[in-house]
């Protein structure tokens, strides 16, 4: 993982305001020798390891169960149980079905004659190749969908870069792209 550290200027603030920021990036360049292909892996941000998941819903199981002690030996506790069962079962669905759907990699792989793209999905699987030559990466600061959009363009396509990463990844991921895409020529 890369350590990247860029100045924001930030719009949220009457004059602005310029600020440093620091974050270890969510992808790996591997080989780091030049001699092979390079291959850039990318994933996004998964804050909630397996160990956090069984210690939240503990928590909140425990939180839901503590109001019902007034009712212990009460008929109606029988009668919240279930709509309190459902409410536990609602959130650990939840936070299951997006763990799923951030199980999302990209693998951008640089070859001297041969640039190839695979977007691997919790649902499907996205190829795109391209002559390396031919290749243009683009910054879009506000012509994309999100601010700072990363994009690919070759062979009649423009393809998107990290969806998943934040602004300032973005941000510090084109340098080290052009660099790496410069070295092919």
């Amino acid at each position: 993982m890369a350590r990247a550290c860029i100045y924001l200027f930030s719009r949220h603030f009457p004059f602005g305001k310029l600020t440093l920021s620091c974050a270890i990036m969510p992808y790996r360049w591997s080989p780091e020798t030049s001699d092979e292909p390079q291959r850039l892996t990318l994933w996004p941000h998964r804050s909630l390891t397996p160990r956090g998941f069984v210690v939240f819903i503990g928590l909140t199981a425990a939180l839901f169960l503590l109001p019902l002690l007034s009712q212990l030996g009460h008929p109606g506790l029988w009668m919240l149980l279930p709509f309190l069962g459902a409410a536990l079962g609602g959130i650990w669905w939840a936070l299951d079905r997006n763990h799923k759907d951030r199980a999302i990699t990209e693998t951008l792989t640089l070859n001297t004659d041969r640039i190839e793209l695979v977007r691997v999905g919790p649902r499907r699987r996205q190829t795109w190749e391209a002559n390396p030559h031919w290749v243009r990466l683009t910054l879009h600061a506000t012509a994309g969908p999100v601010p700072s959009y990363l994009t690919l363009s070759g062979s009649g396509r423009e393809v998107e870069l990290g969806a998943f990463l934040t602004v300032a990844e973005r941000i510090a991921l084109k340098p080290e792209l052009e660099a790496r895409l410069a070295r092919l020529h």
